[in-house]
């Protein structure tokens, strides 16, 4: 497949509602592509430092993560897995993502190792919001076309811009 072909492989995302949601939880500083993940203790740490900012130090984060973590998995399948947290002081959600390579275990339920990690740190009070906005999320996460259109990306700068500015394609 050609650059050009695998930017184009994702043509519903204008102007949906789940990129919606992705827009308003991330931010470019808040996207990463880990090159050396280590495992699932190590990339719920790094989460918890791209979320971190006042009122929330990424200790706290961190926690919450991993207490959450340690429930159940977040893996949702297809290599993808969304950590979350209900965390004190905060007023808005707001997320991370994180490309790994290689692939990490989270112990998803169809045994696939995870390579696209959407973290997120939400309101402490924020109990329907929060699970409104997961519903979301698994949603746009479960379109093969859109976890390809995130692999495929070259770079940082285009990995941000396609979640970012998902509602246009980028064109190579």
């Amino acid at each position: 497949m050609t650059k050009r072909a695998a930017t184009r492989a994702w043509p519903e995302a204008a102007g949906s509602a789940d990129t919606m949601a992705l827009q308003g939880l991330l931010e470019a500083g808040r996207v990463a592509i880990v090159d050396t993940p280590g495992d699932r203790a190590a990339v719920i740490e790094a989460a918890a430092r791209l979320l971190a900012g006042p009122p929330a130090d990424a200790a706290m984060i961190g926690s919450g993560l991993a207490e959450r973590e340690r429930l159940a998995s977040t893996a949702i399948g297809h290599g993808v897995a969304i950590p979350h947290a209900r965390v004190d002081g905060l007023e808005q959600a707001r997320g991370a993502f994180l490309r790994l390579s290689p692939p990490v275990d989270f112990g998803a339920a169809d045994g696939e190792p995870v390579d696209l990690v959407l973290a997120m740190a939400v309101p402490q009070g924020s109990m329907q919001g929060h699970l409104e906005l997961l519903a979301e999320l698994a949603e746009r996460f479960s379109d093969n076309g859109f976890r390809e259109w995130l692999r495929q990306a070259a770079d940082h700068g285009e990995l941000a811009r396609r979640l970012l500015d998902g509602a246009r394609r980028i064109q190579a």
